[in-house]
């Protein structure tokens, strides 16, 4: 027997499952939801019942959105031979919100690890080649995090589309990022300095 009330322990367990939370950050949202009104716990059911059935990946950047083409795929006005790569729709709303970048993404959902078994199949590079022929794209700029995973995920698909596309302009964001860290975490002004001092990648 549990020392709580087994629905209690049910919910902090799949609290504690999703990213970034533990046990005892999974407990103190559980108590908060048990101290909360009936009318507040109806509201988060139904907006997370909503974001399950309605919001999806784009079929084109696989960015998360609400409709297919995404807004950013559809809209005329962004620069459509220029594509910014990152590994996760985290990193491109802080990018897009940073307004660091006026072109397309491309979201590979994740970065190489092998440790992991993550390879280049398990990531959406396929289709960033594919994207680069049939959209004509001159321009792409790798925006994988400072990590081990994210310049060893930068540094392979570098090799592939510069044997591919030897004609193609292709850039690395400036690493004033520190080494290490998430750029969905890094604020406006460090992003944006990193997209002016992105610097060319060649064989």
């Amino acid at each position: 027997m549990g020392i709580y009330p087994a629905p209690l322990e049910a919910l902090v367990d799949r609290l504690a499952a999703l990213p970034g939370l533990g046990p005892k950050s999974a407990m103190r949202i559980a108590l908060h939801i048990l101290r909360s009104d009936e009318a507040t716990i109806r509201e988060l059911s139904q907006a997370l019942l909503e974001v399950k059935e309605k919001i999806m990946f784009c079929s084109v950047c696989f960015n998360i959105a609400d409709s297919d083409p995404c807004n950013i795929c559809a809209d005329p006005d962004r620069a459509s031979h220029l594509i910014c790569v990152v590994e996760t729709p985290g990193e491109q709303l802080a990018i897009e919100e940073a307004g660091a970048f006026k072109g397309k993404y491309h979201v590979l959902h994740g970065a190489l690890s092998p440790l992991d078994g993550i390879g280049p199949e398990a990531l959406k590079i396929g289709e960033l080649i594919v994207r680069i022929e049939k959209e004509q794209i001159k321009e792409v700029i790798l925006a994988t995090n400072p990590t081990t995973q994210g310049e060893a995920t930068a540094s392979f698909i570098a090799r592939v589309l510069m044997e591919k596309y030897p004609d193609l302009n292709l850039y690395r964001i400036a690493l004033g990022v520190p080494m290490g860290a998430d750029l969905k975490y890094m604020d406006r002004l460090t992003l944006e300095h990193a997209f002016r001092s992105k610097t060319p990648l060649k064989i």
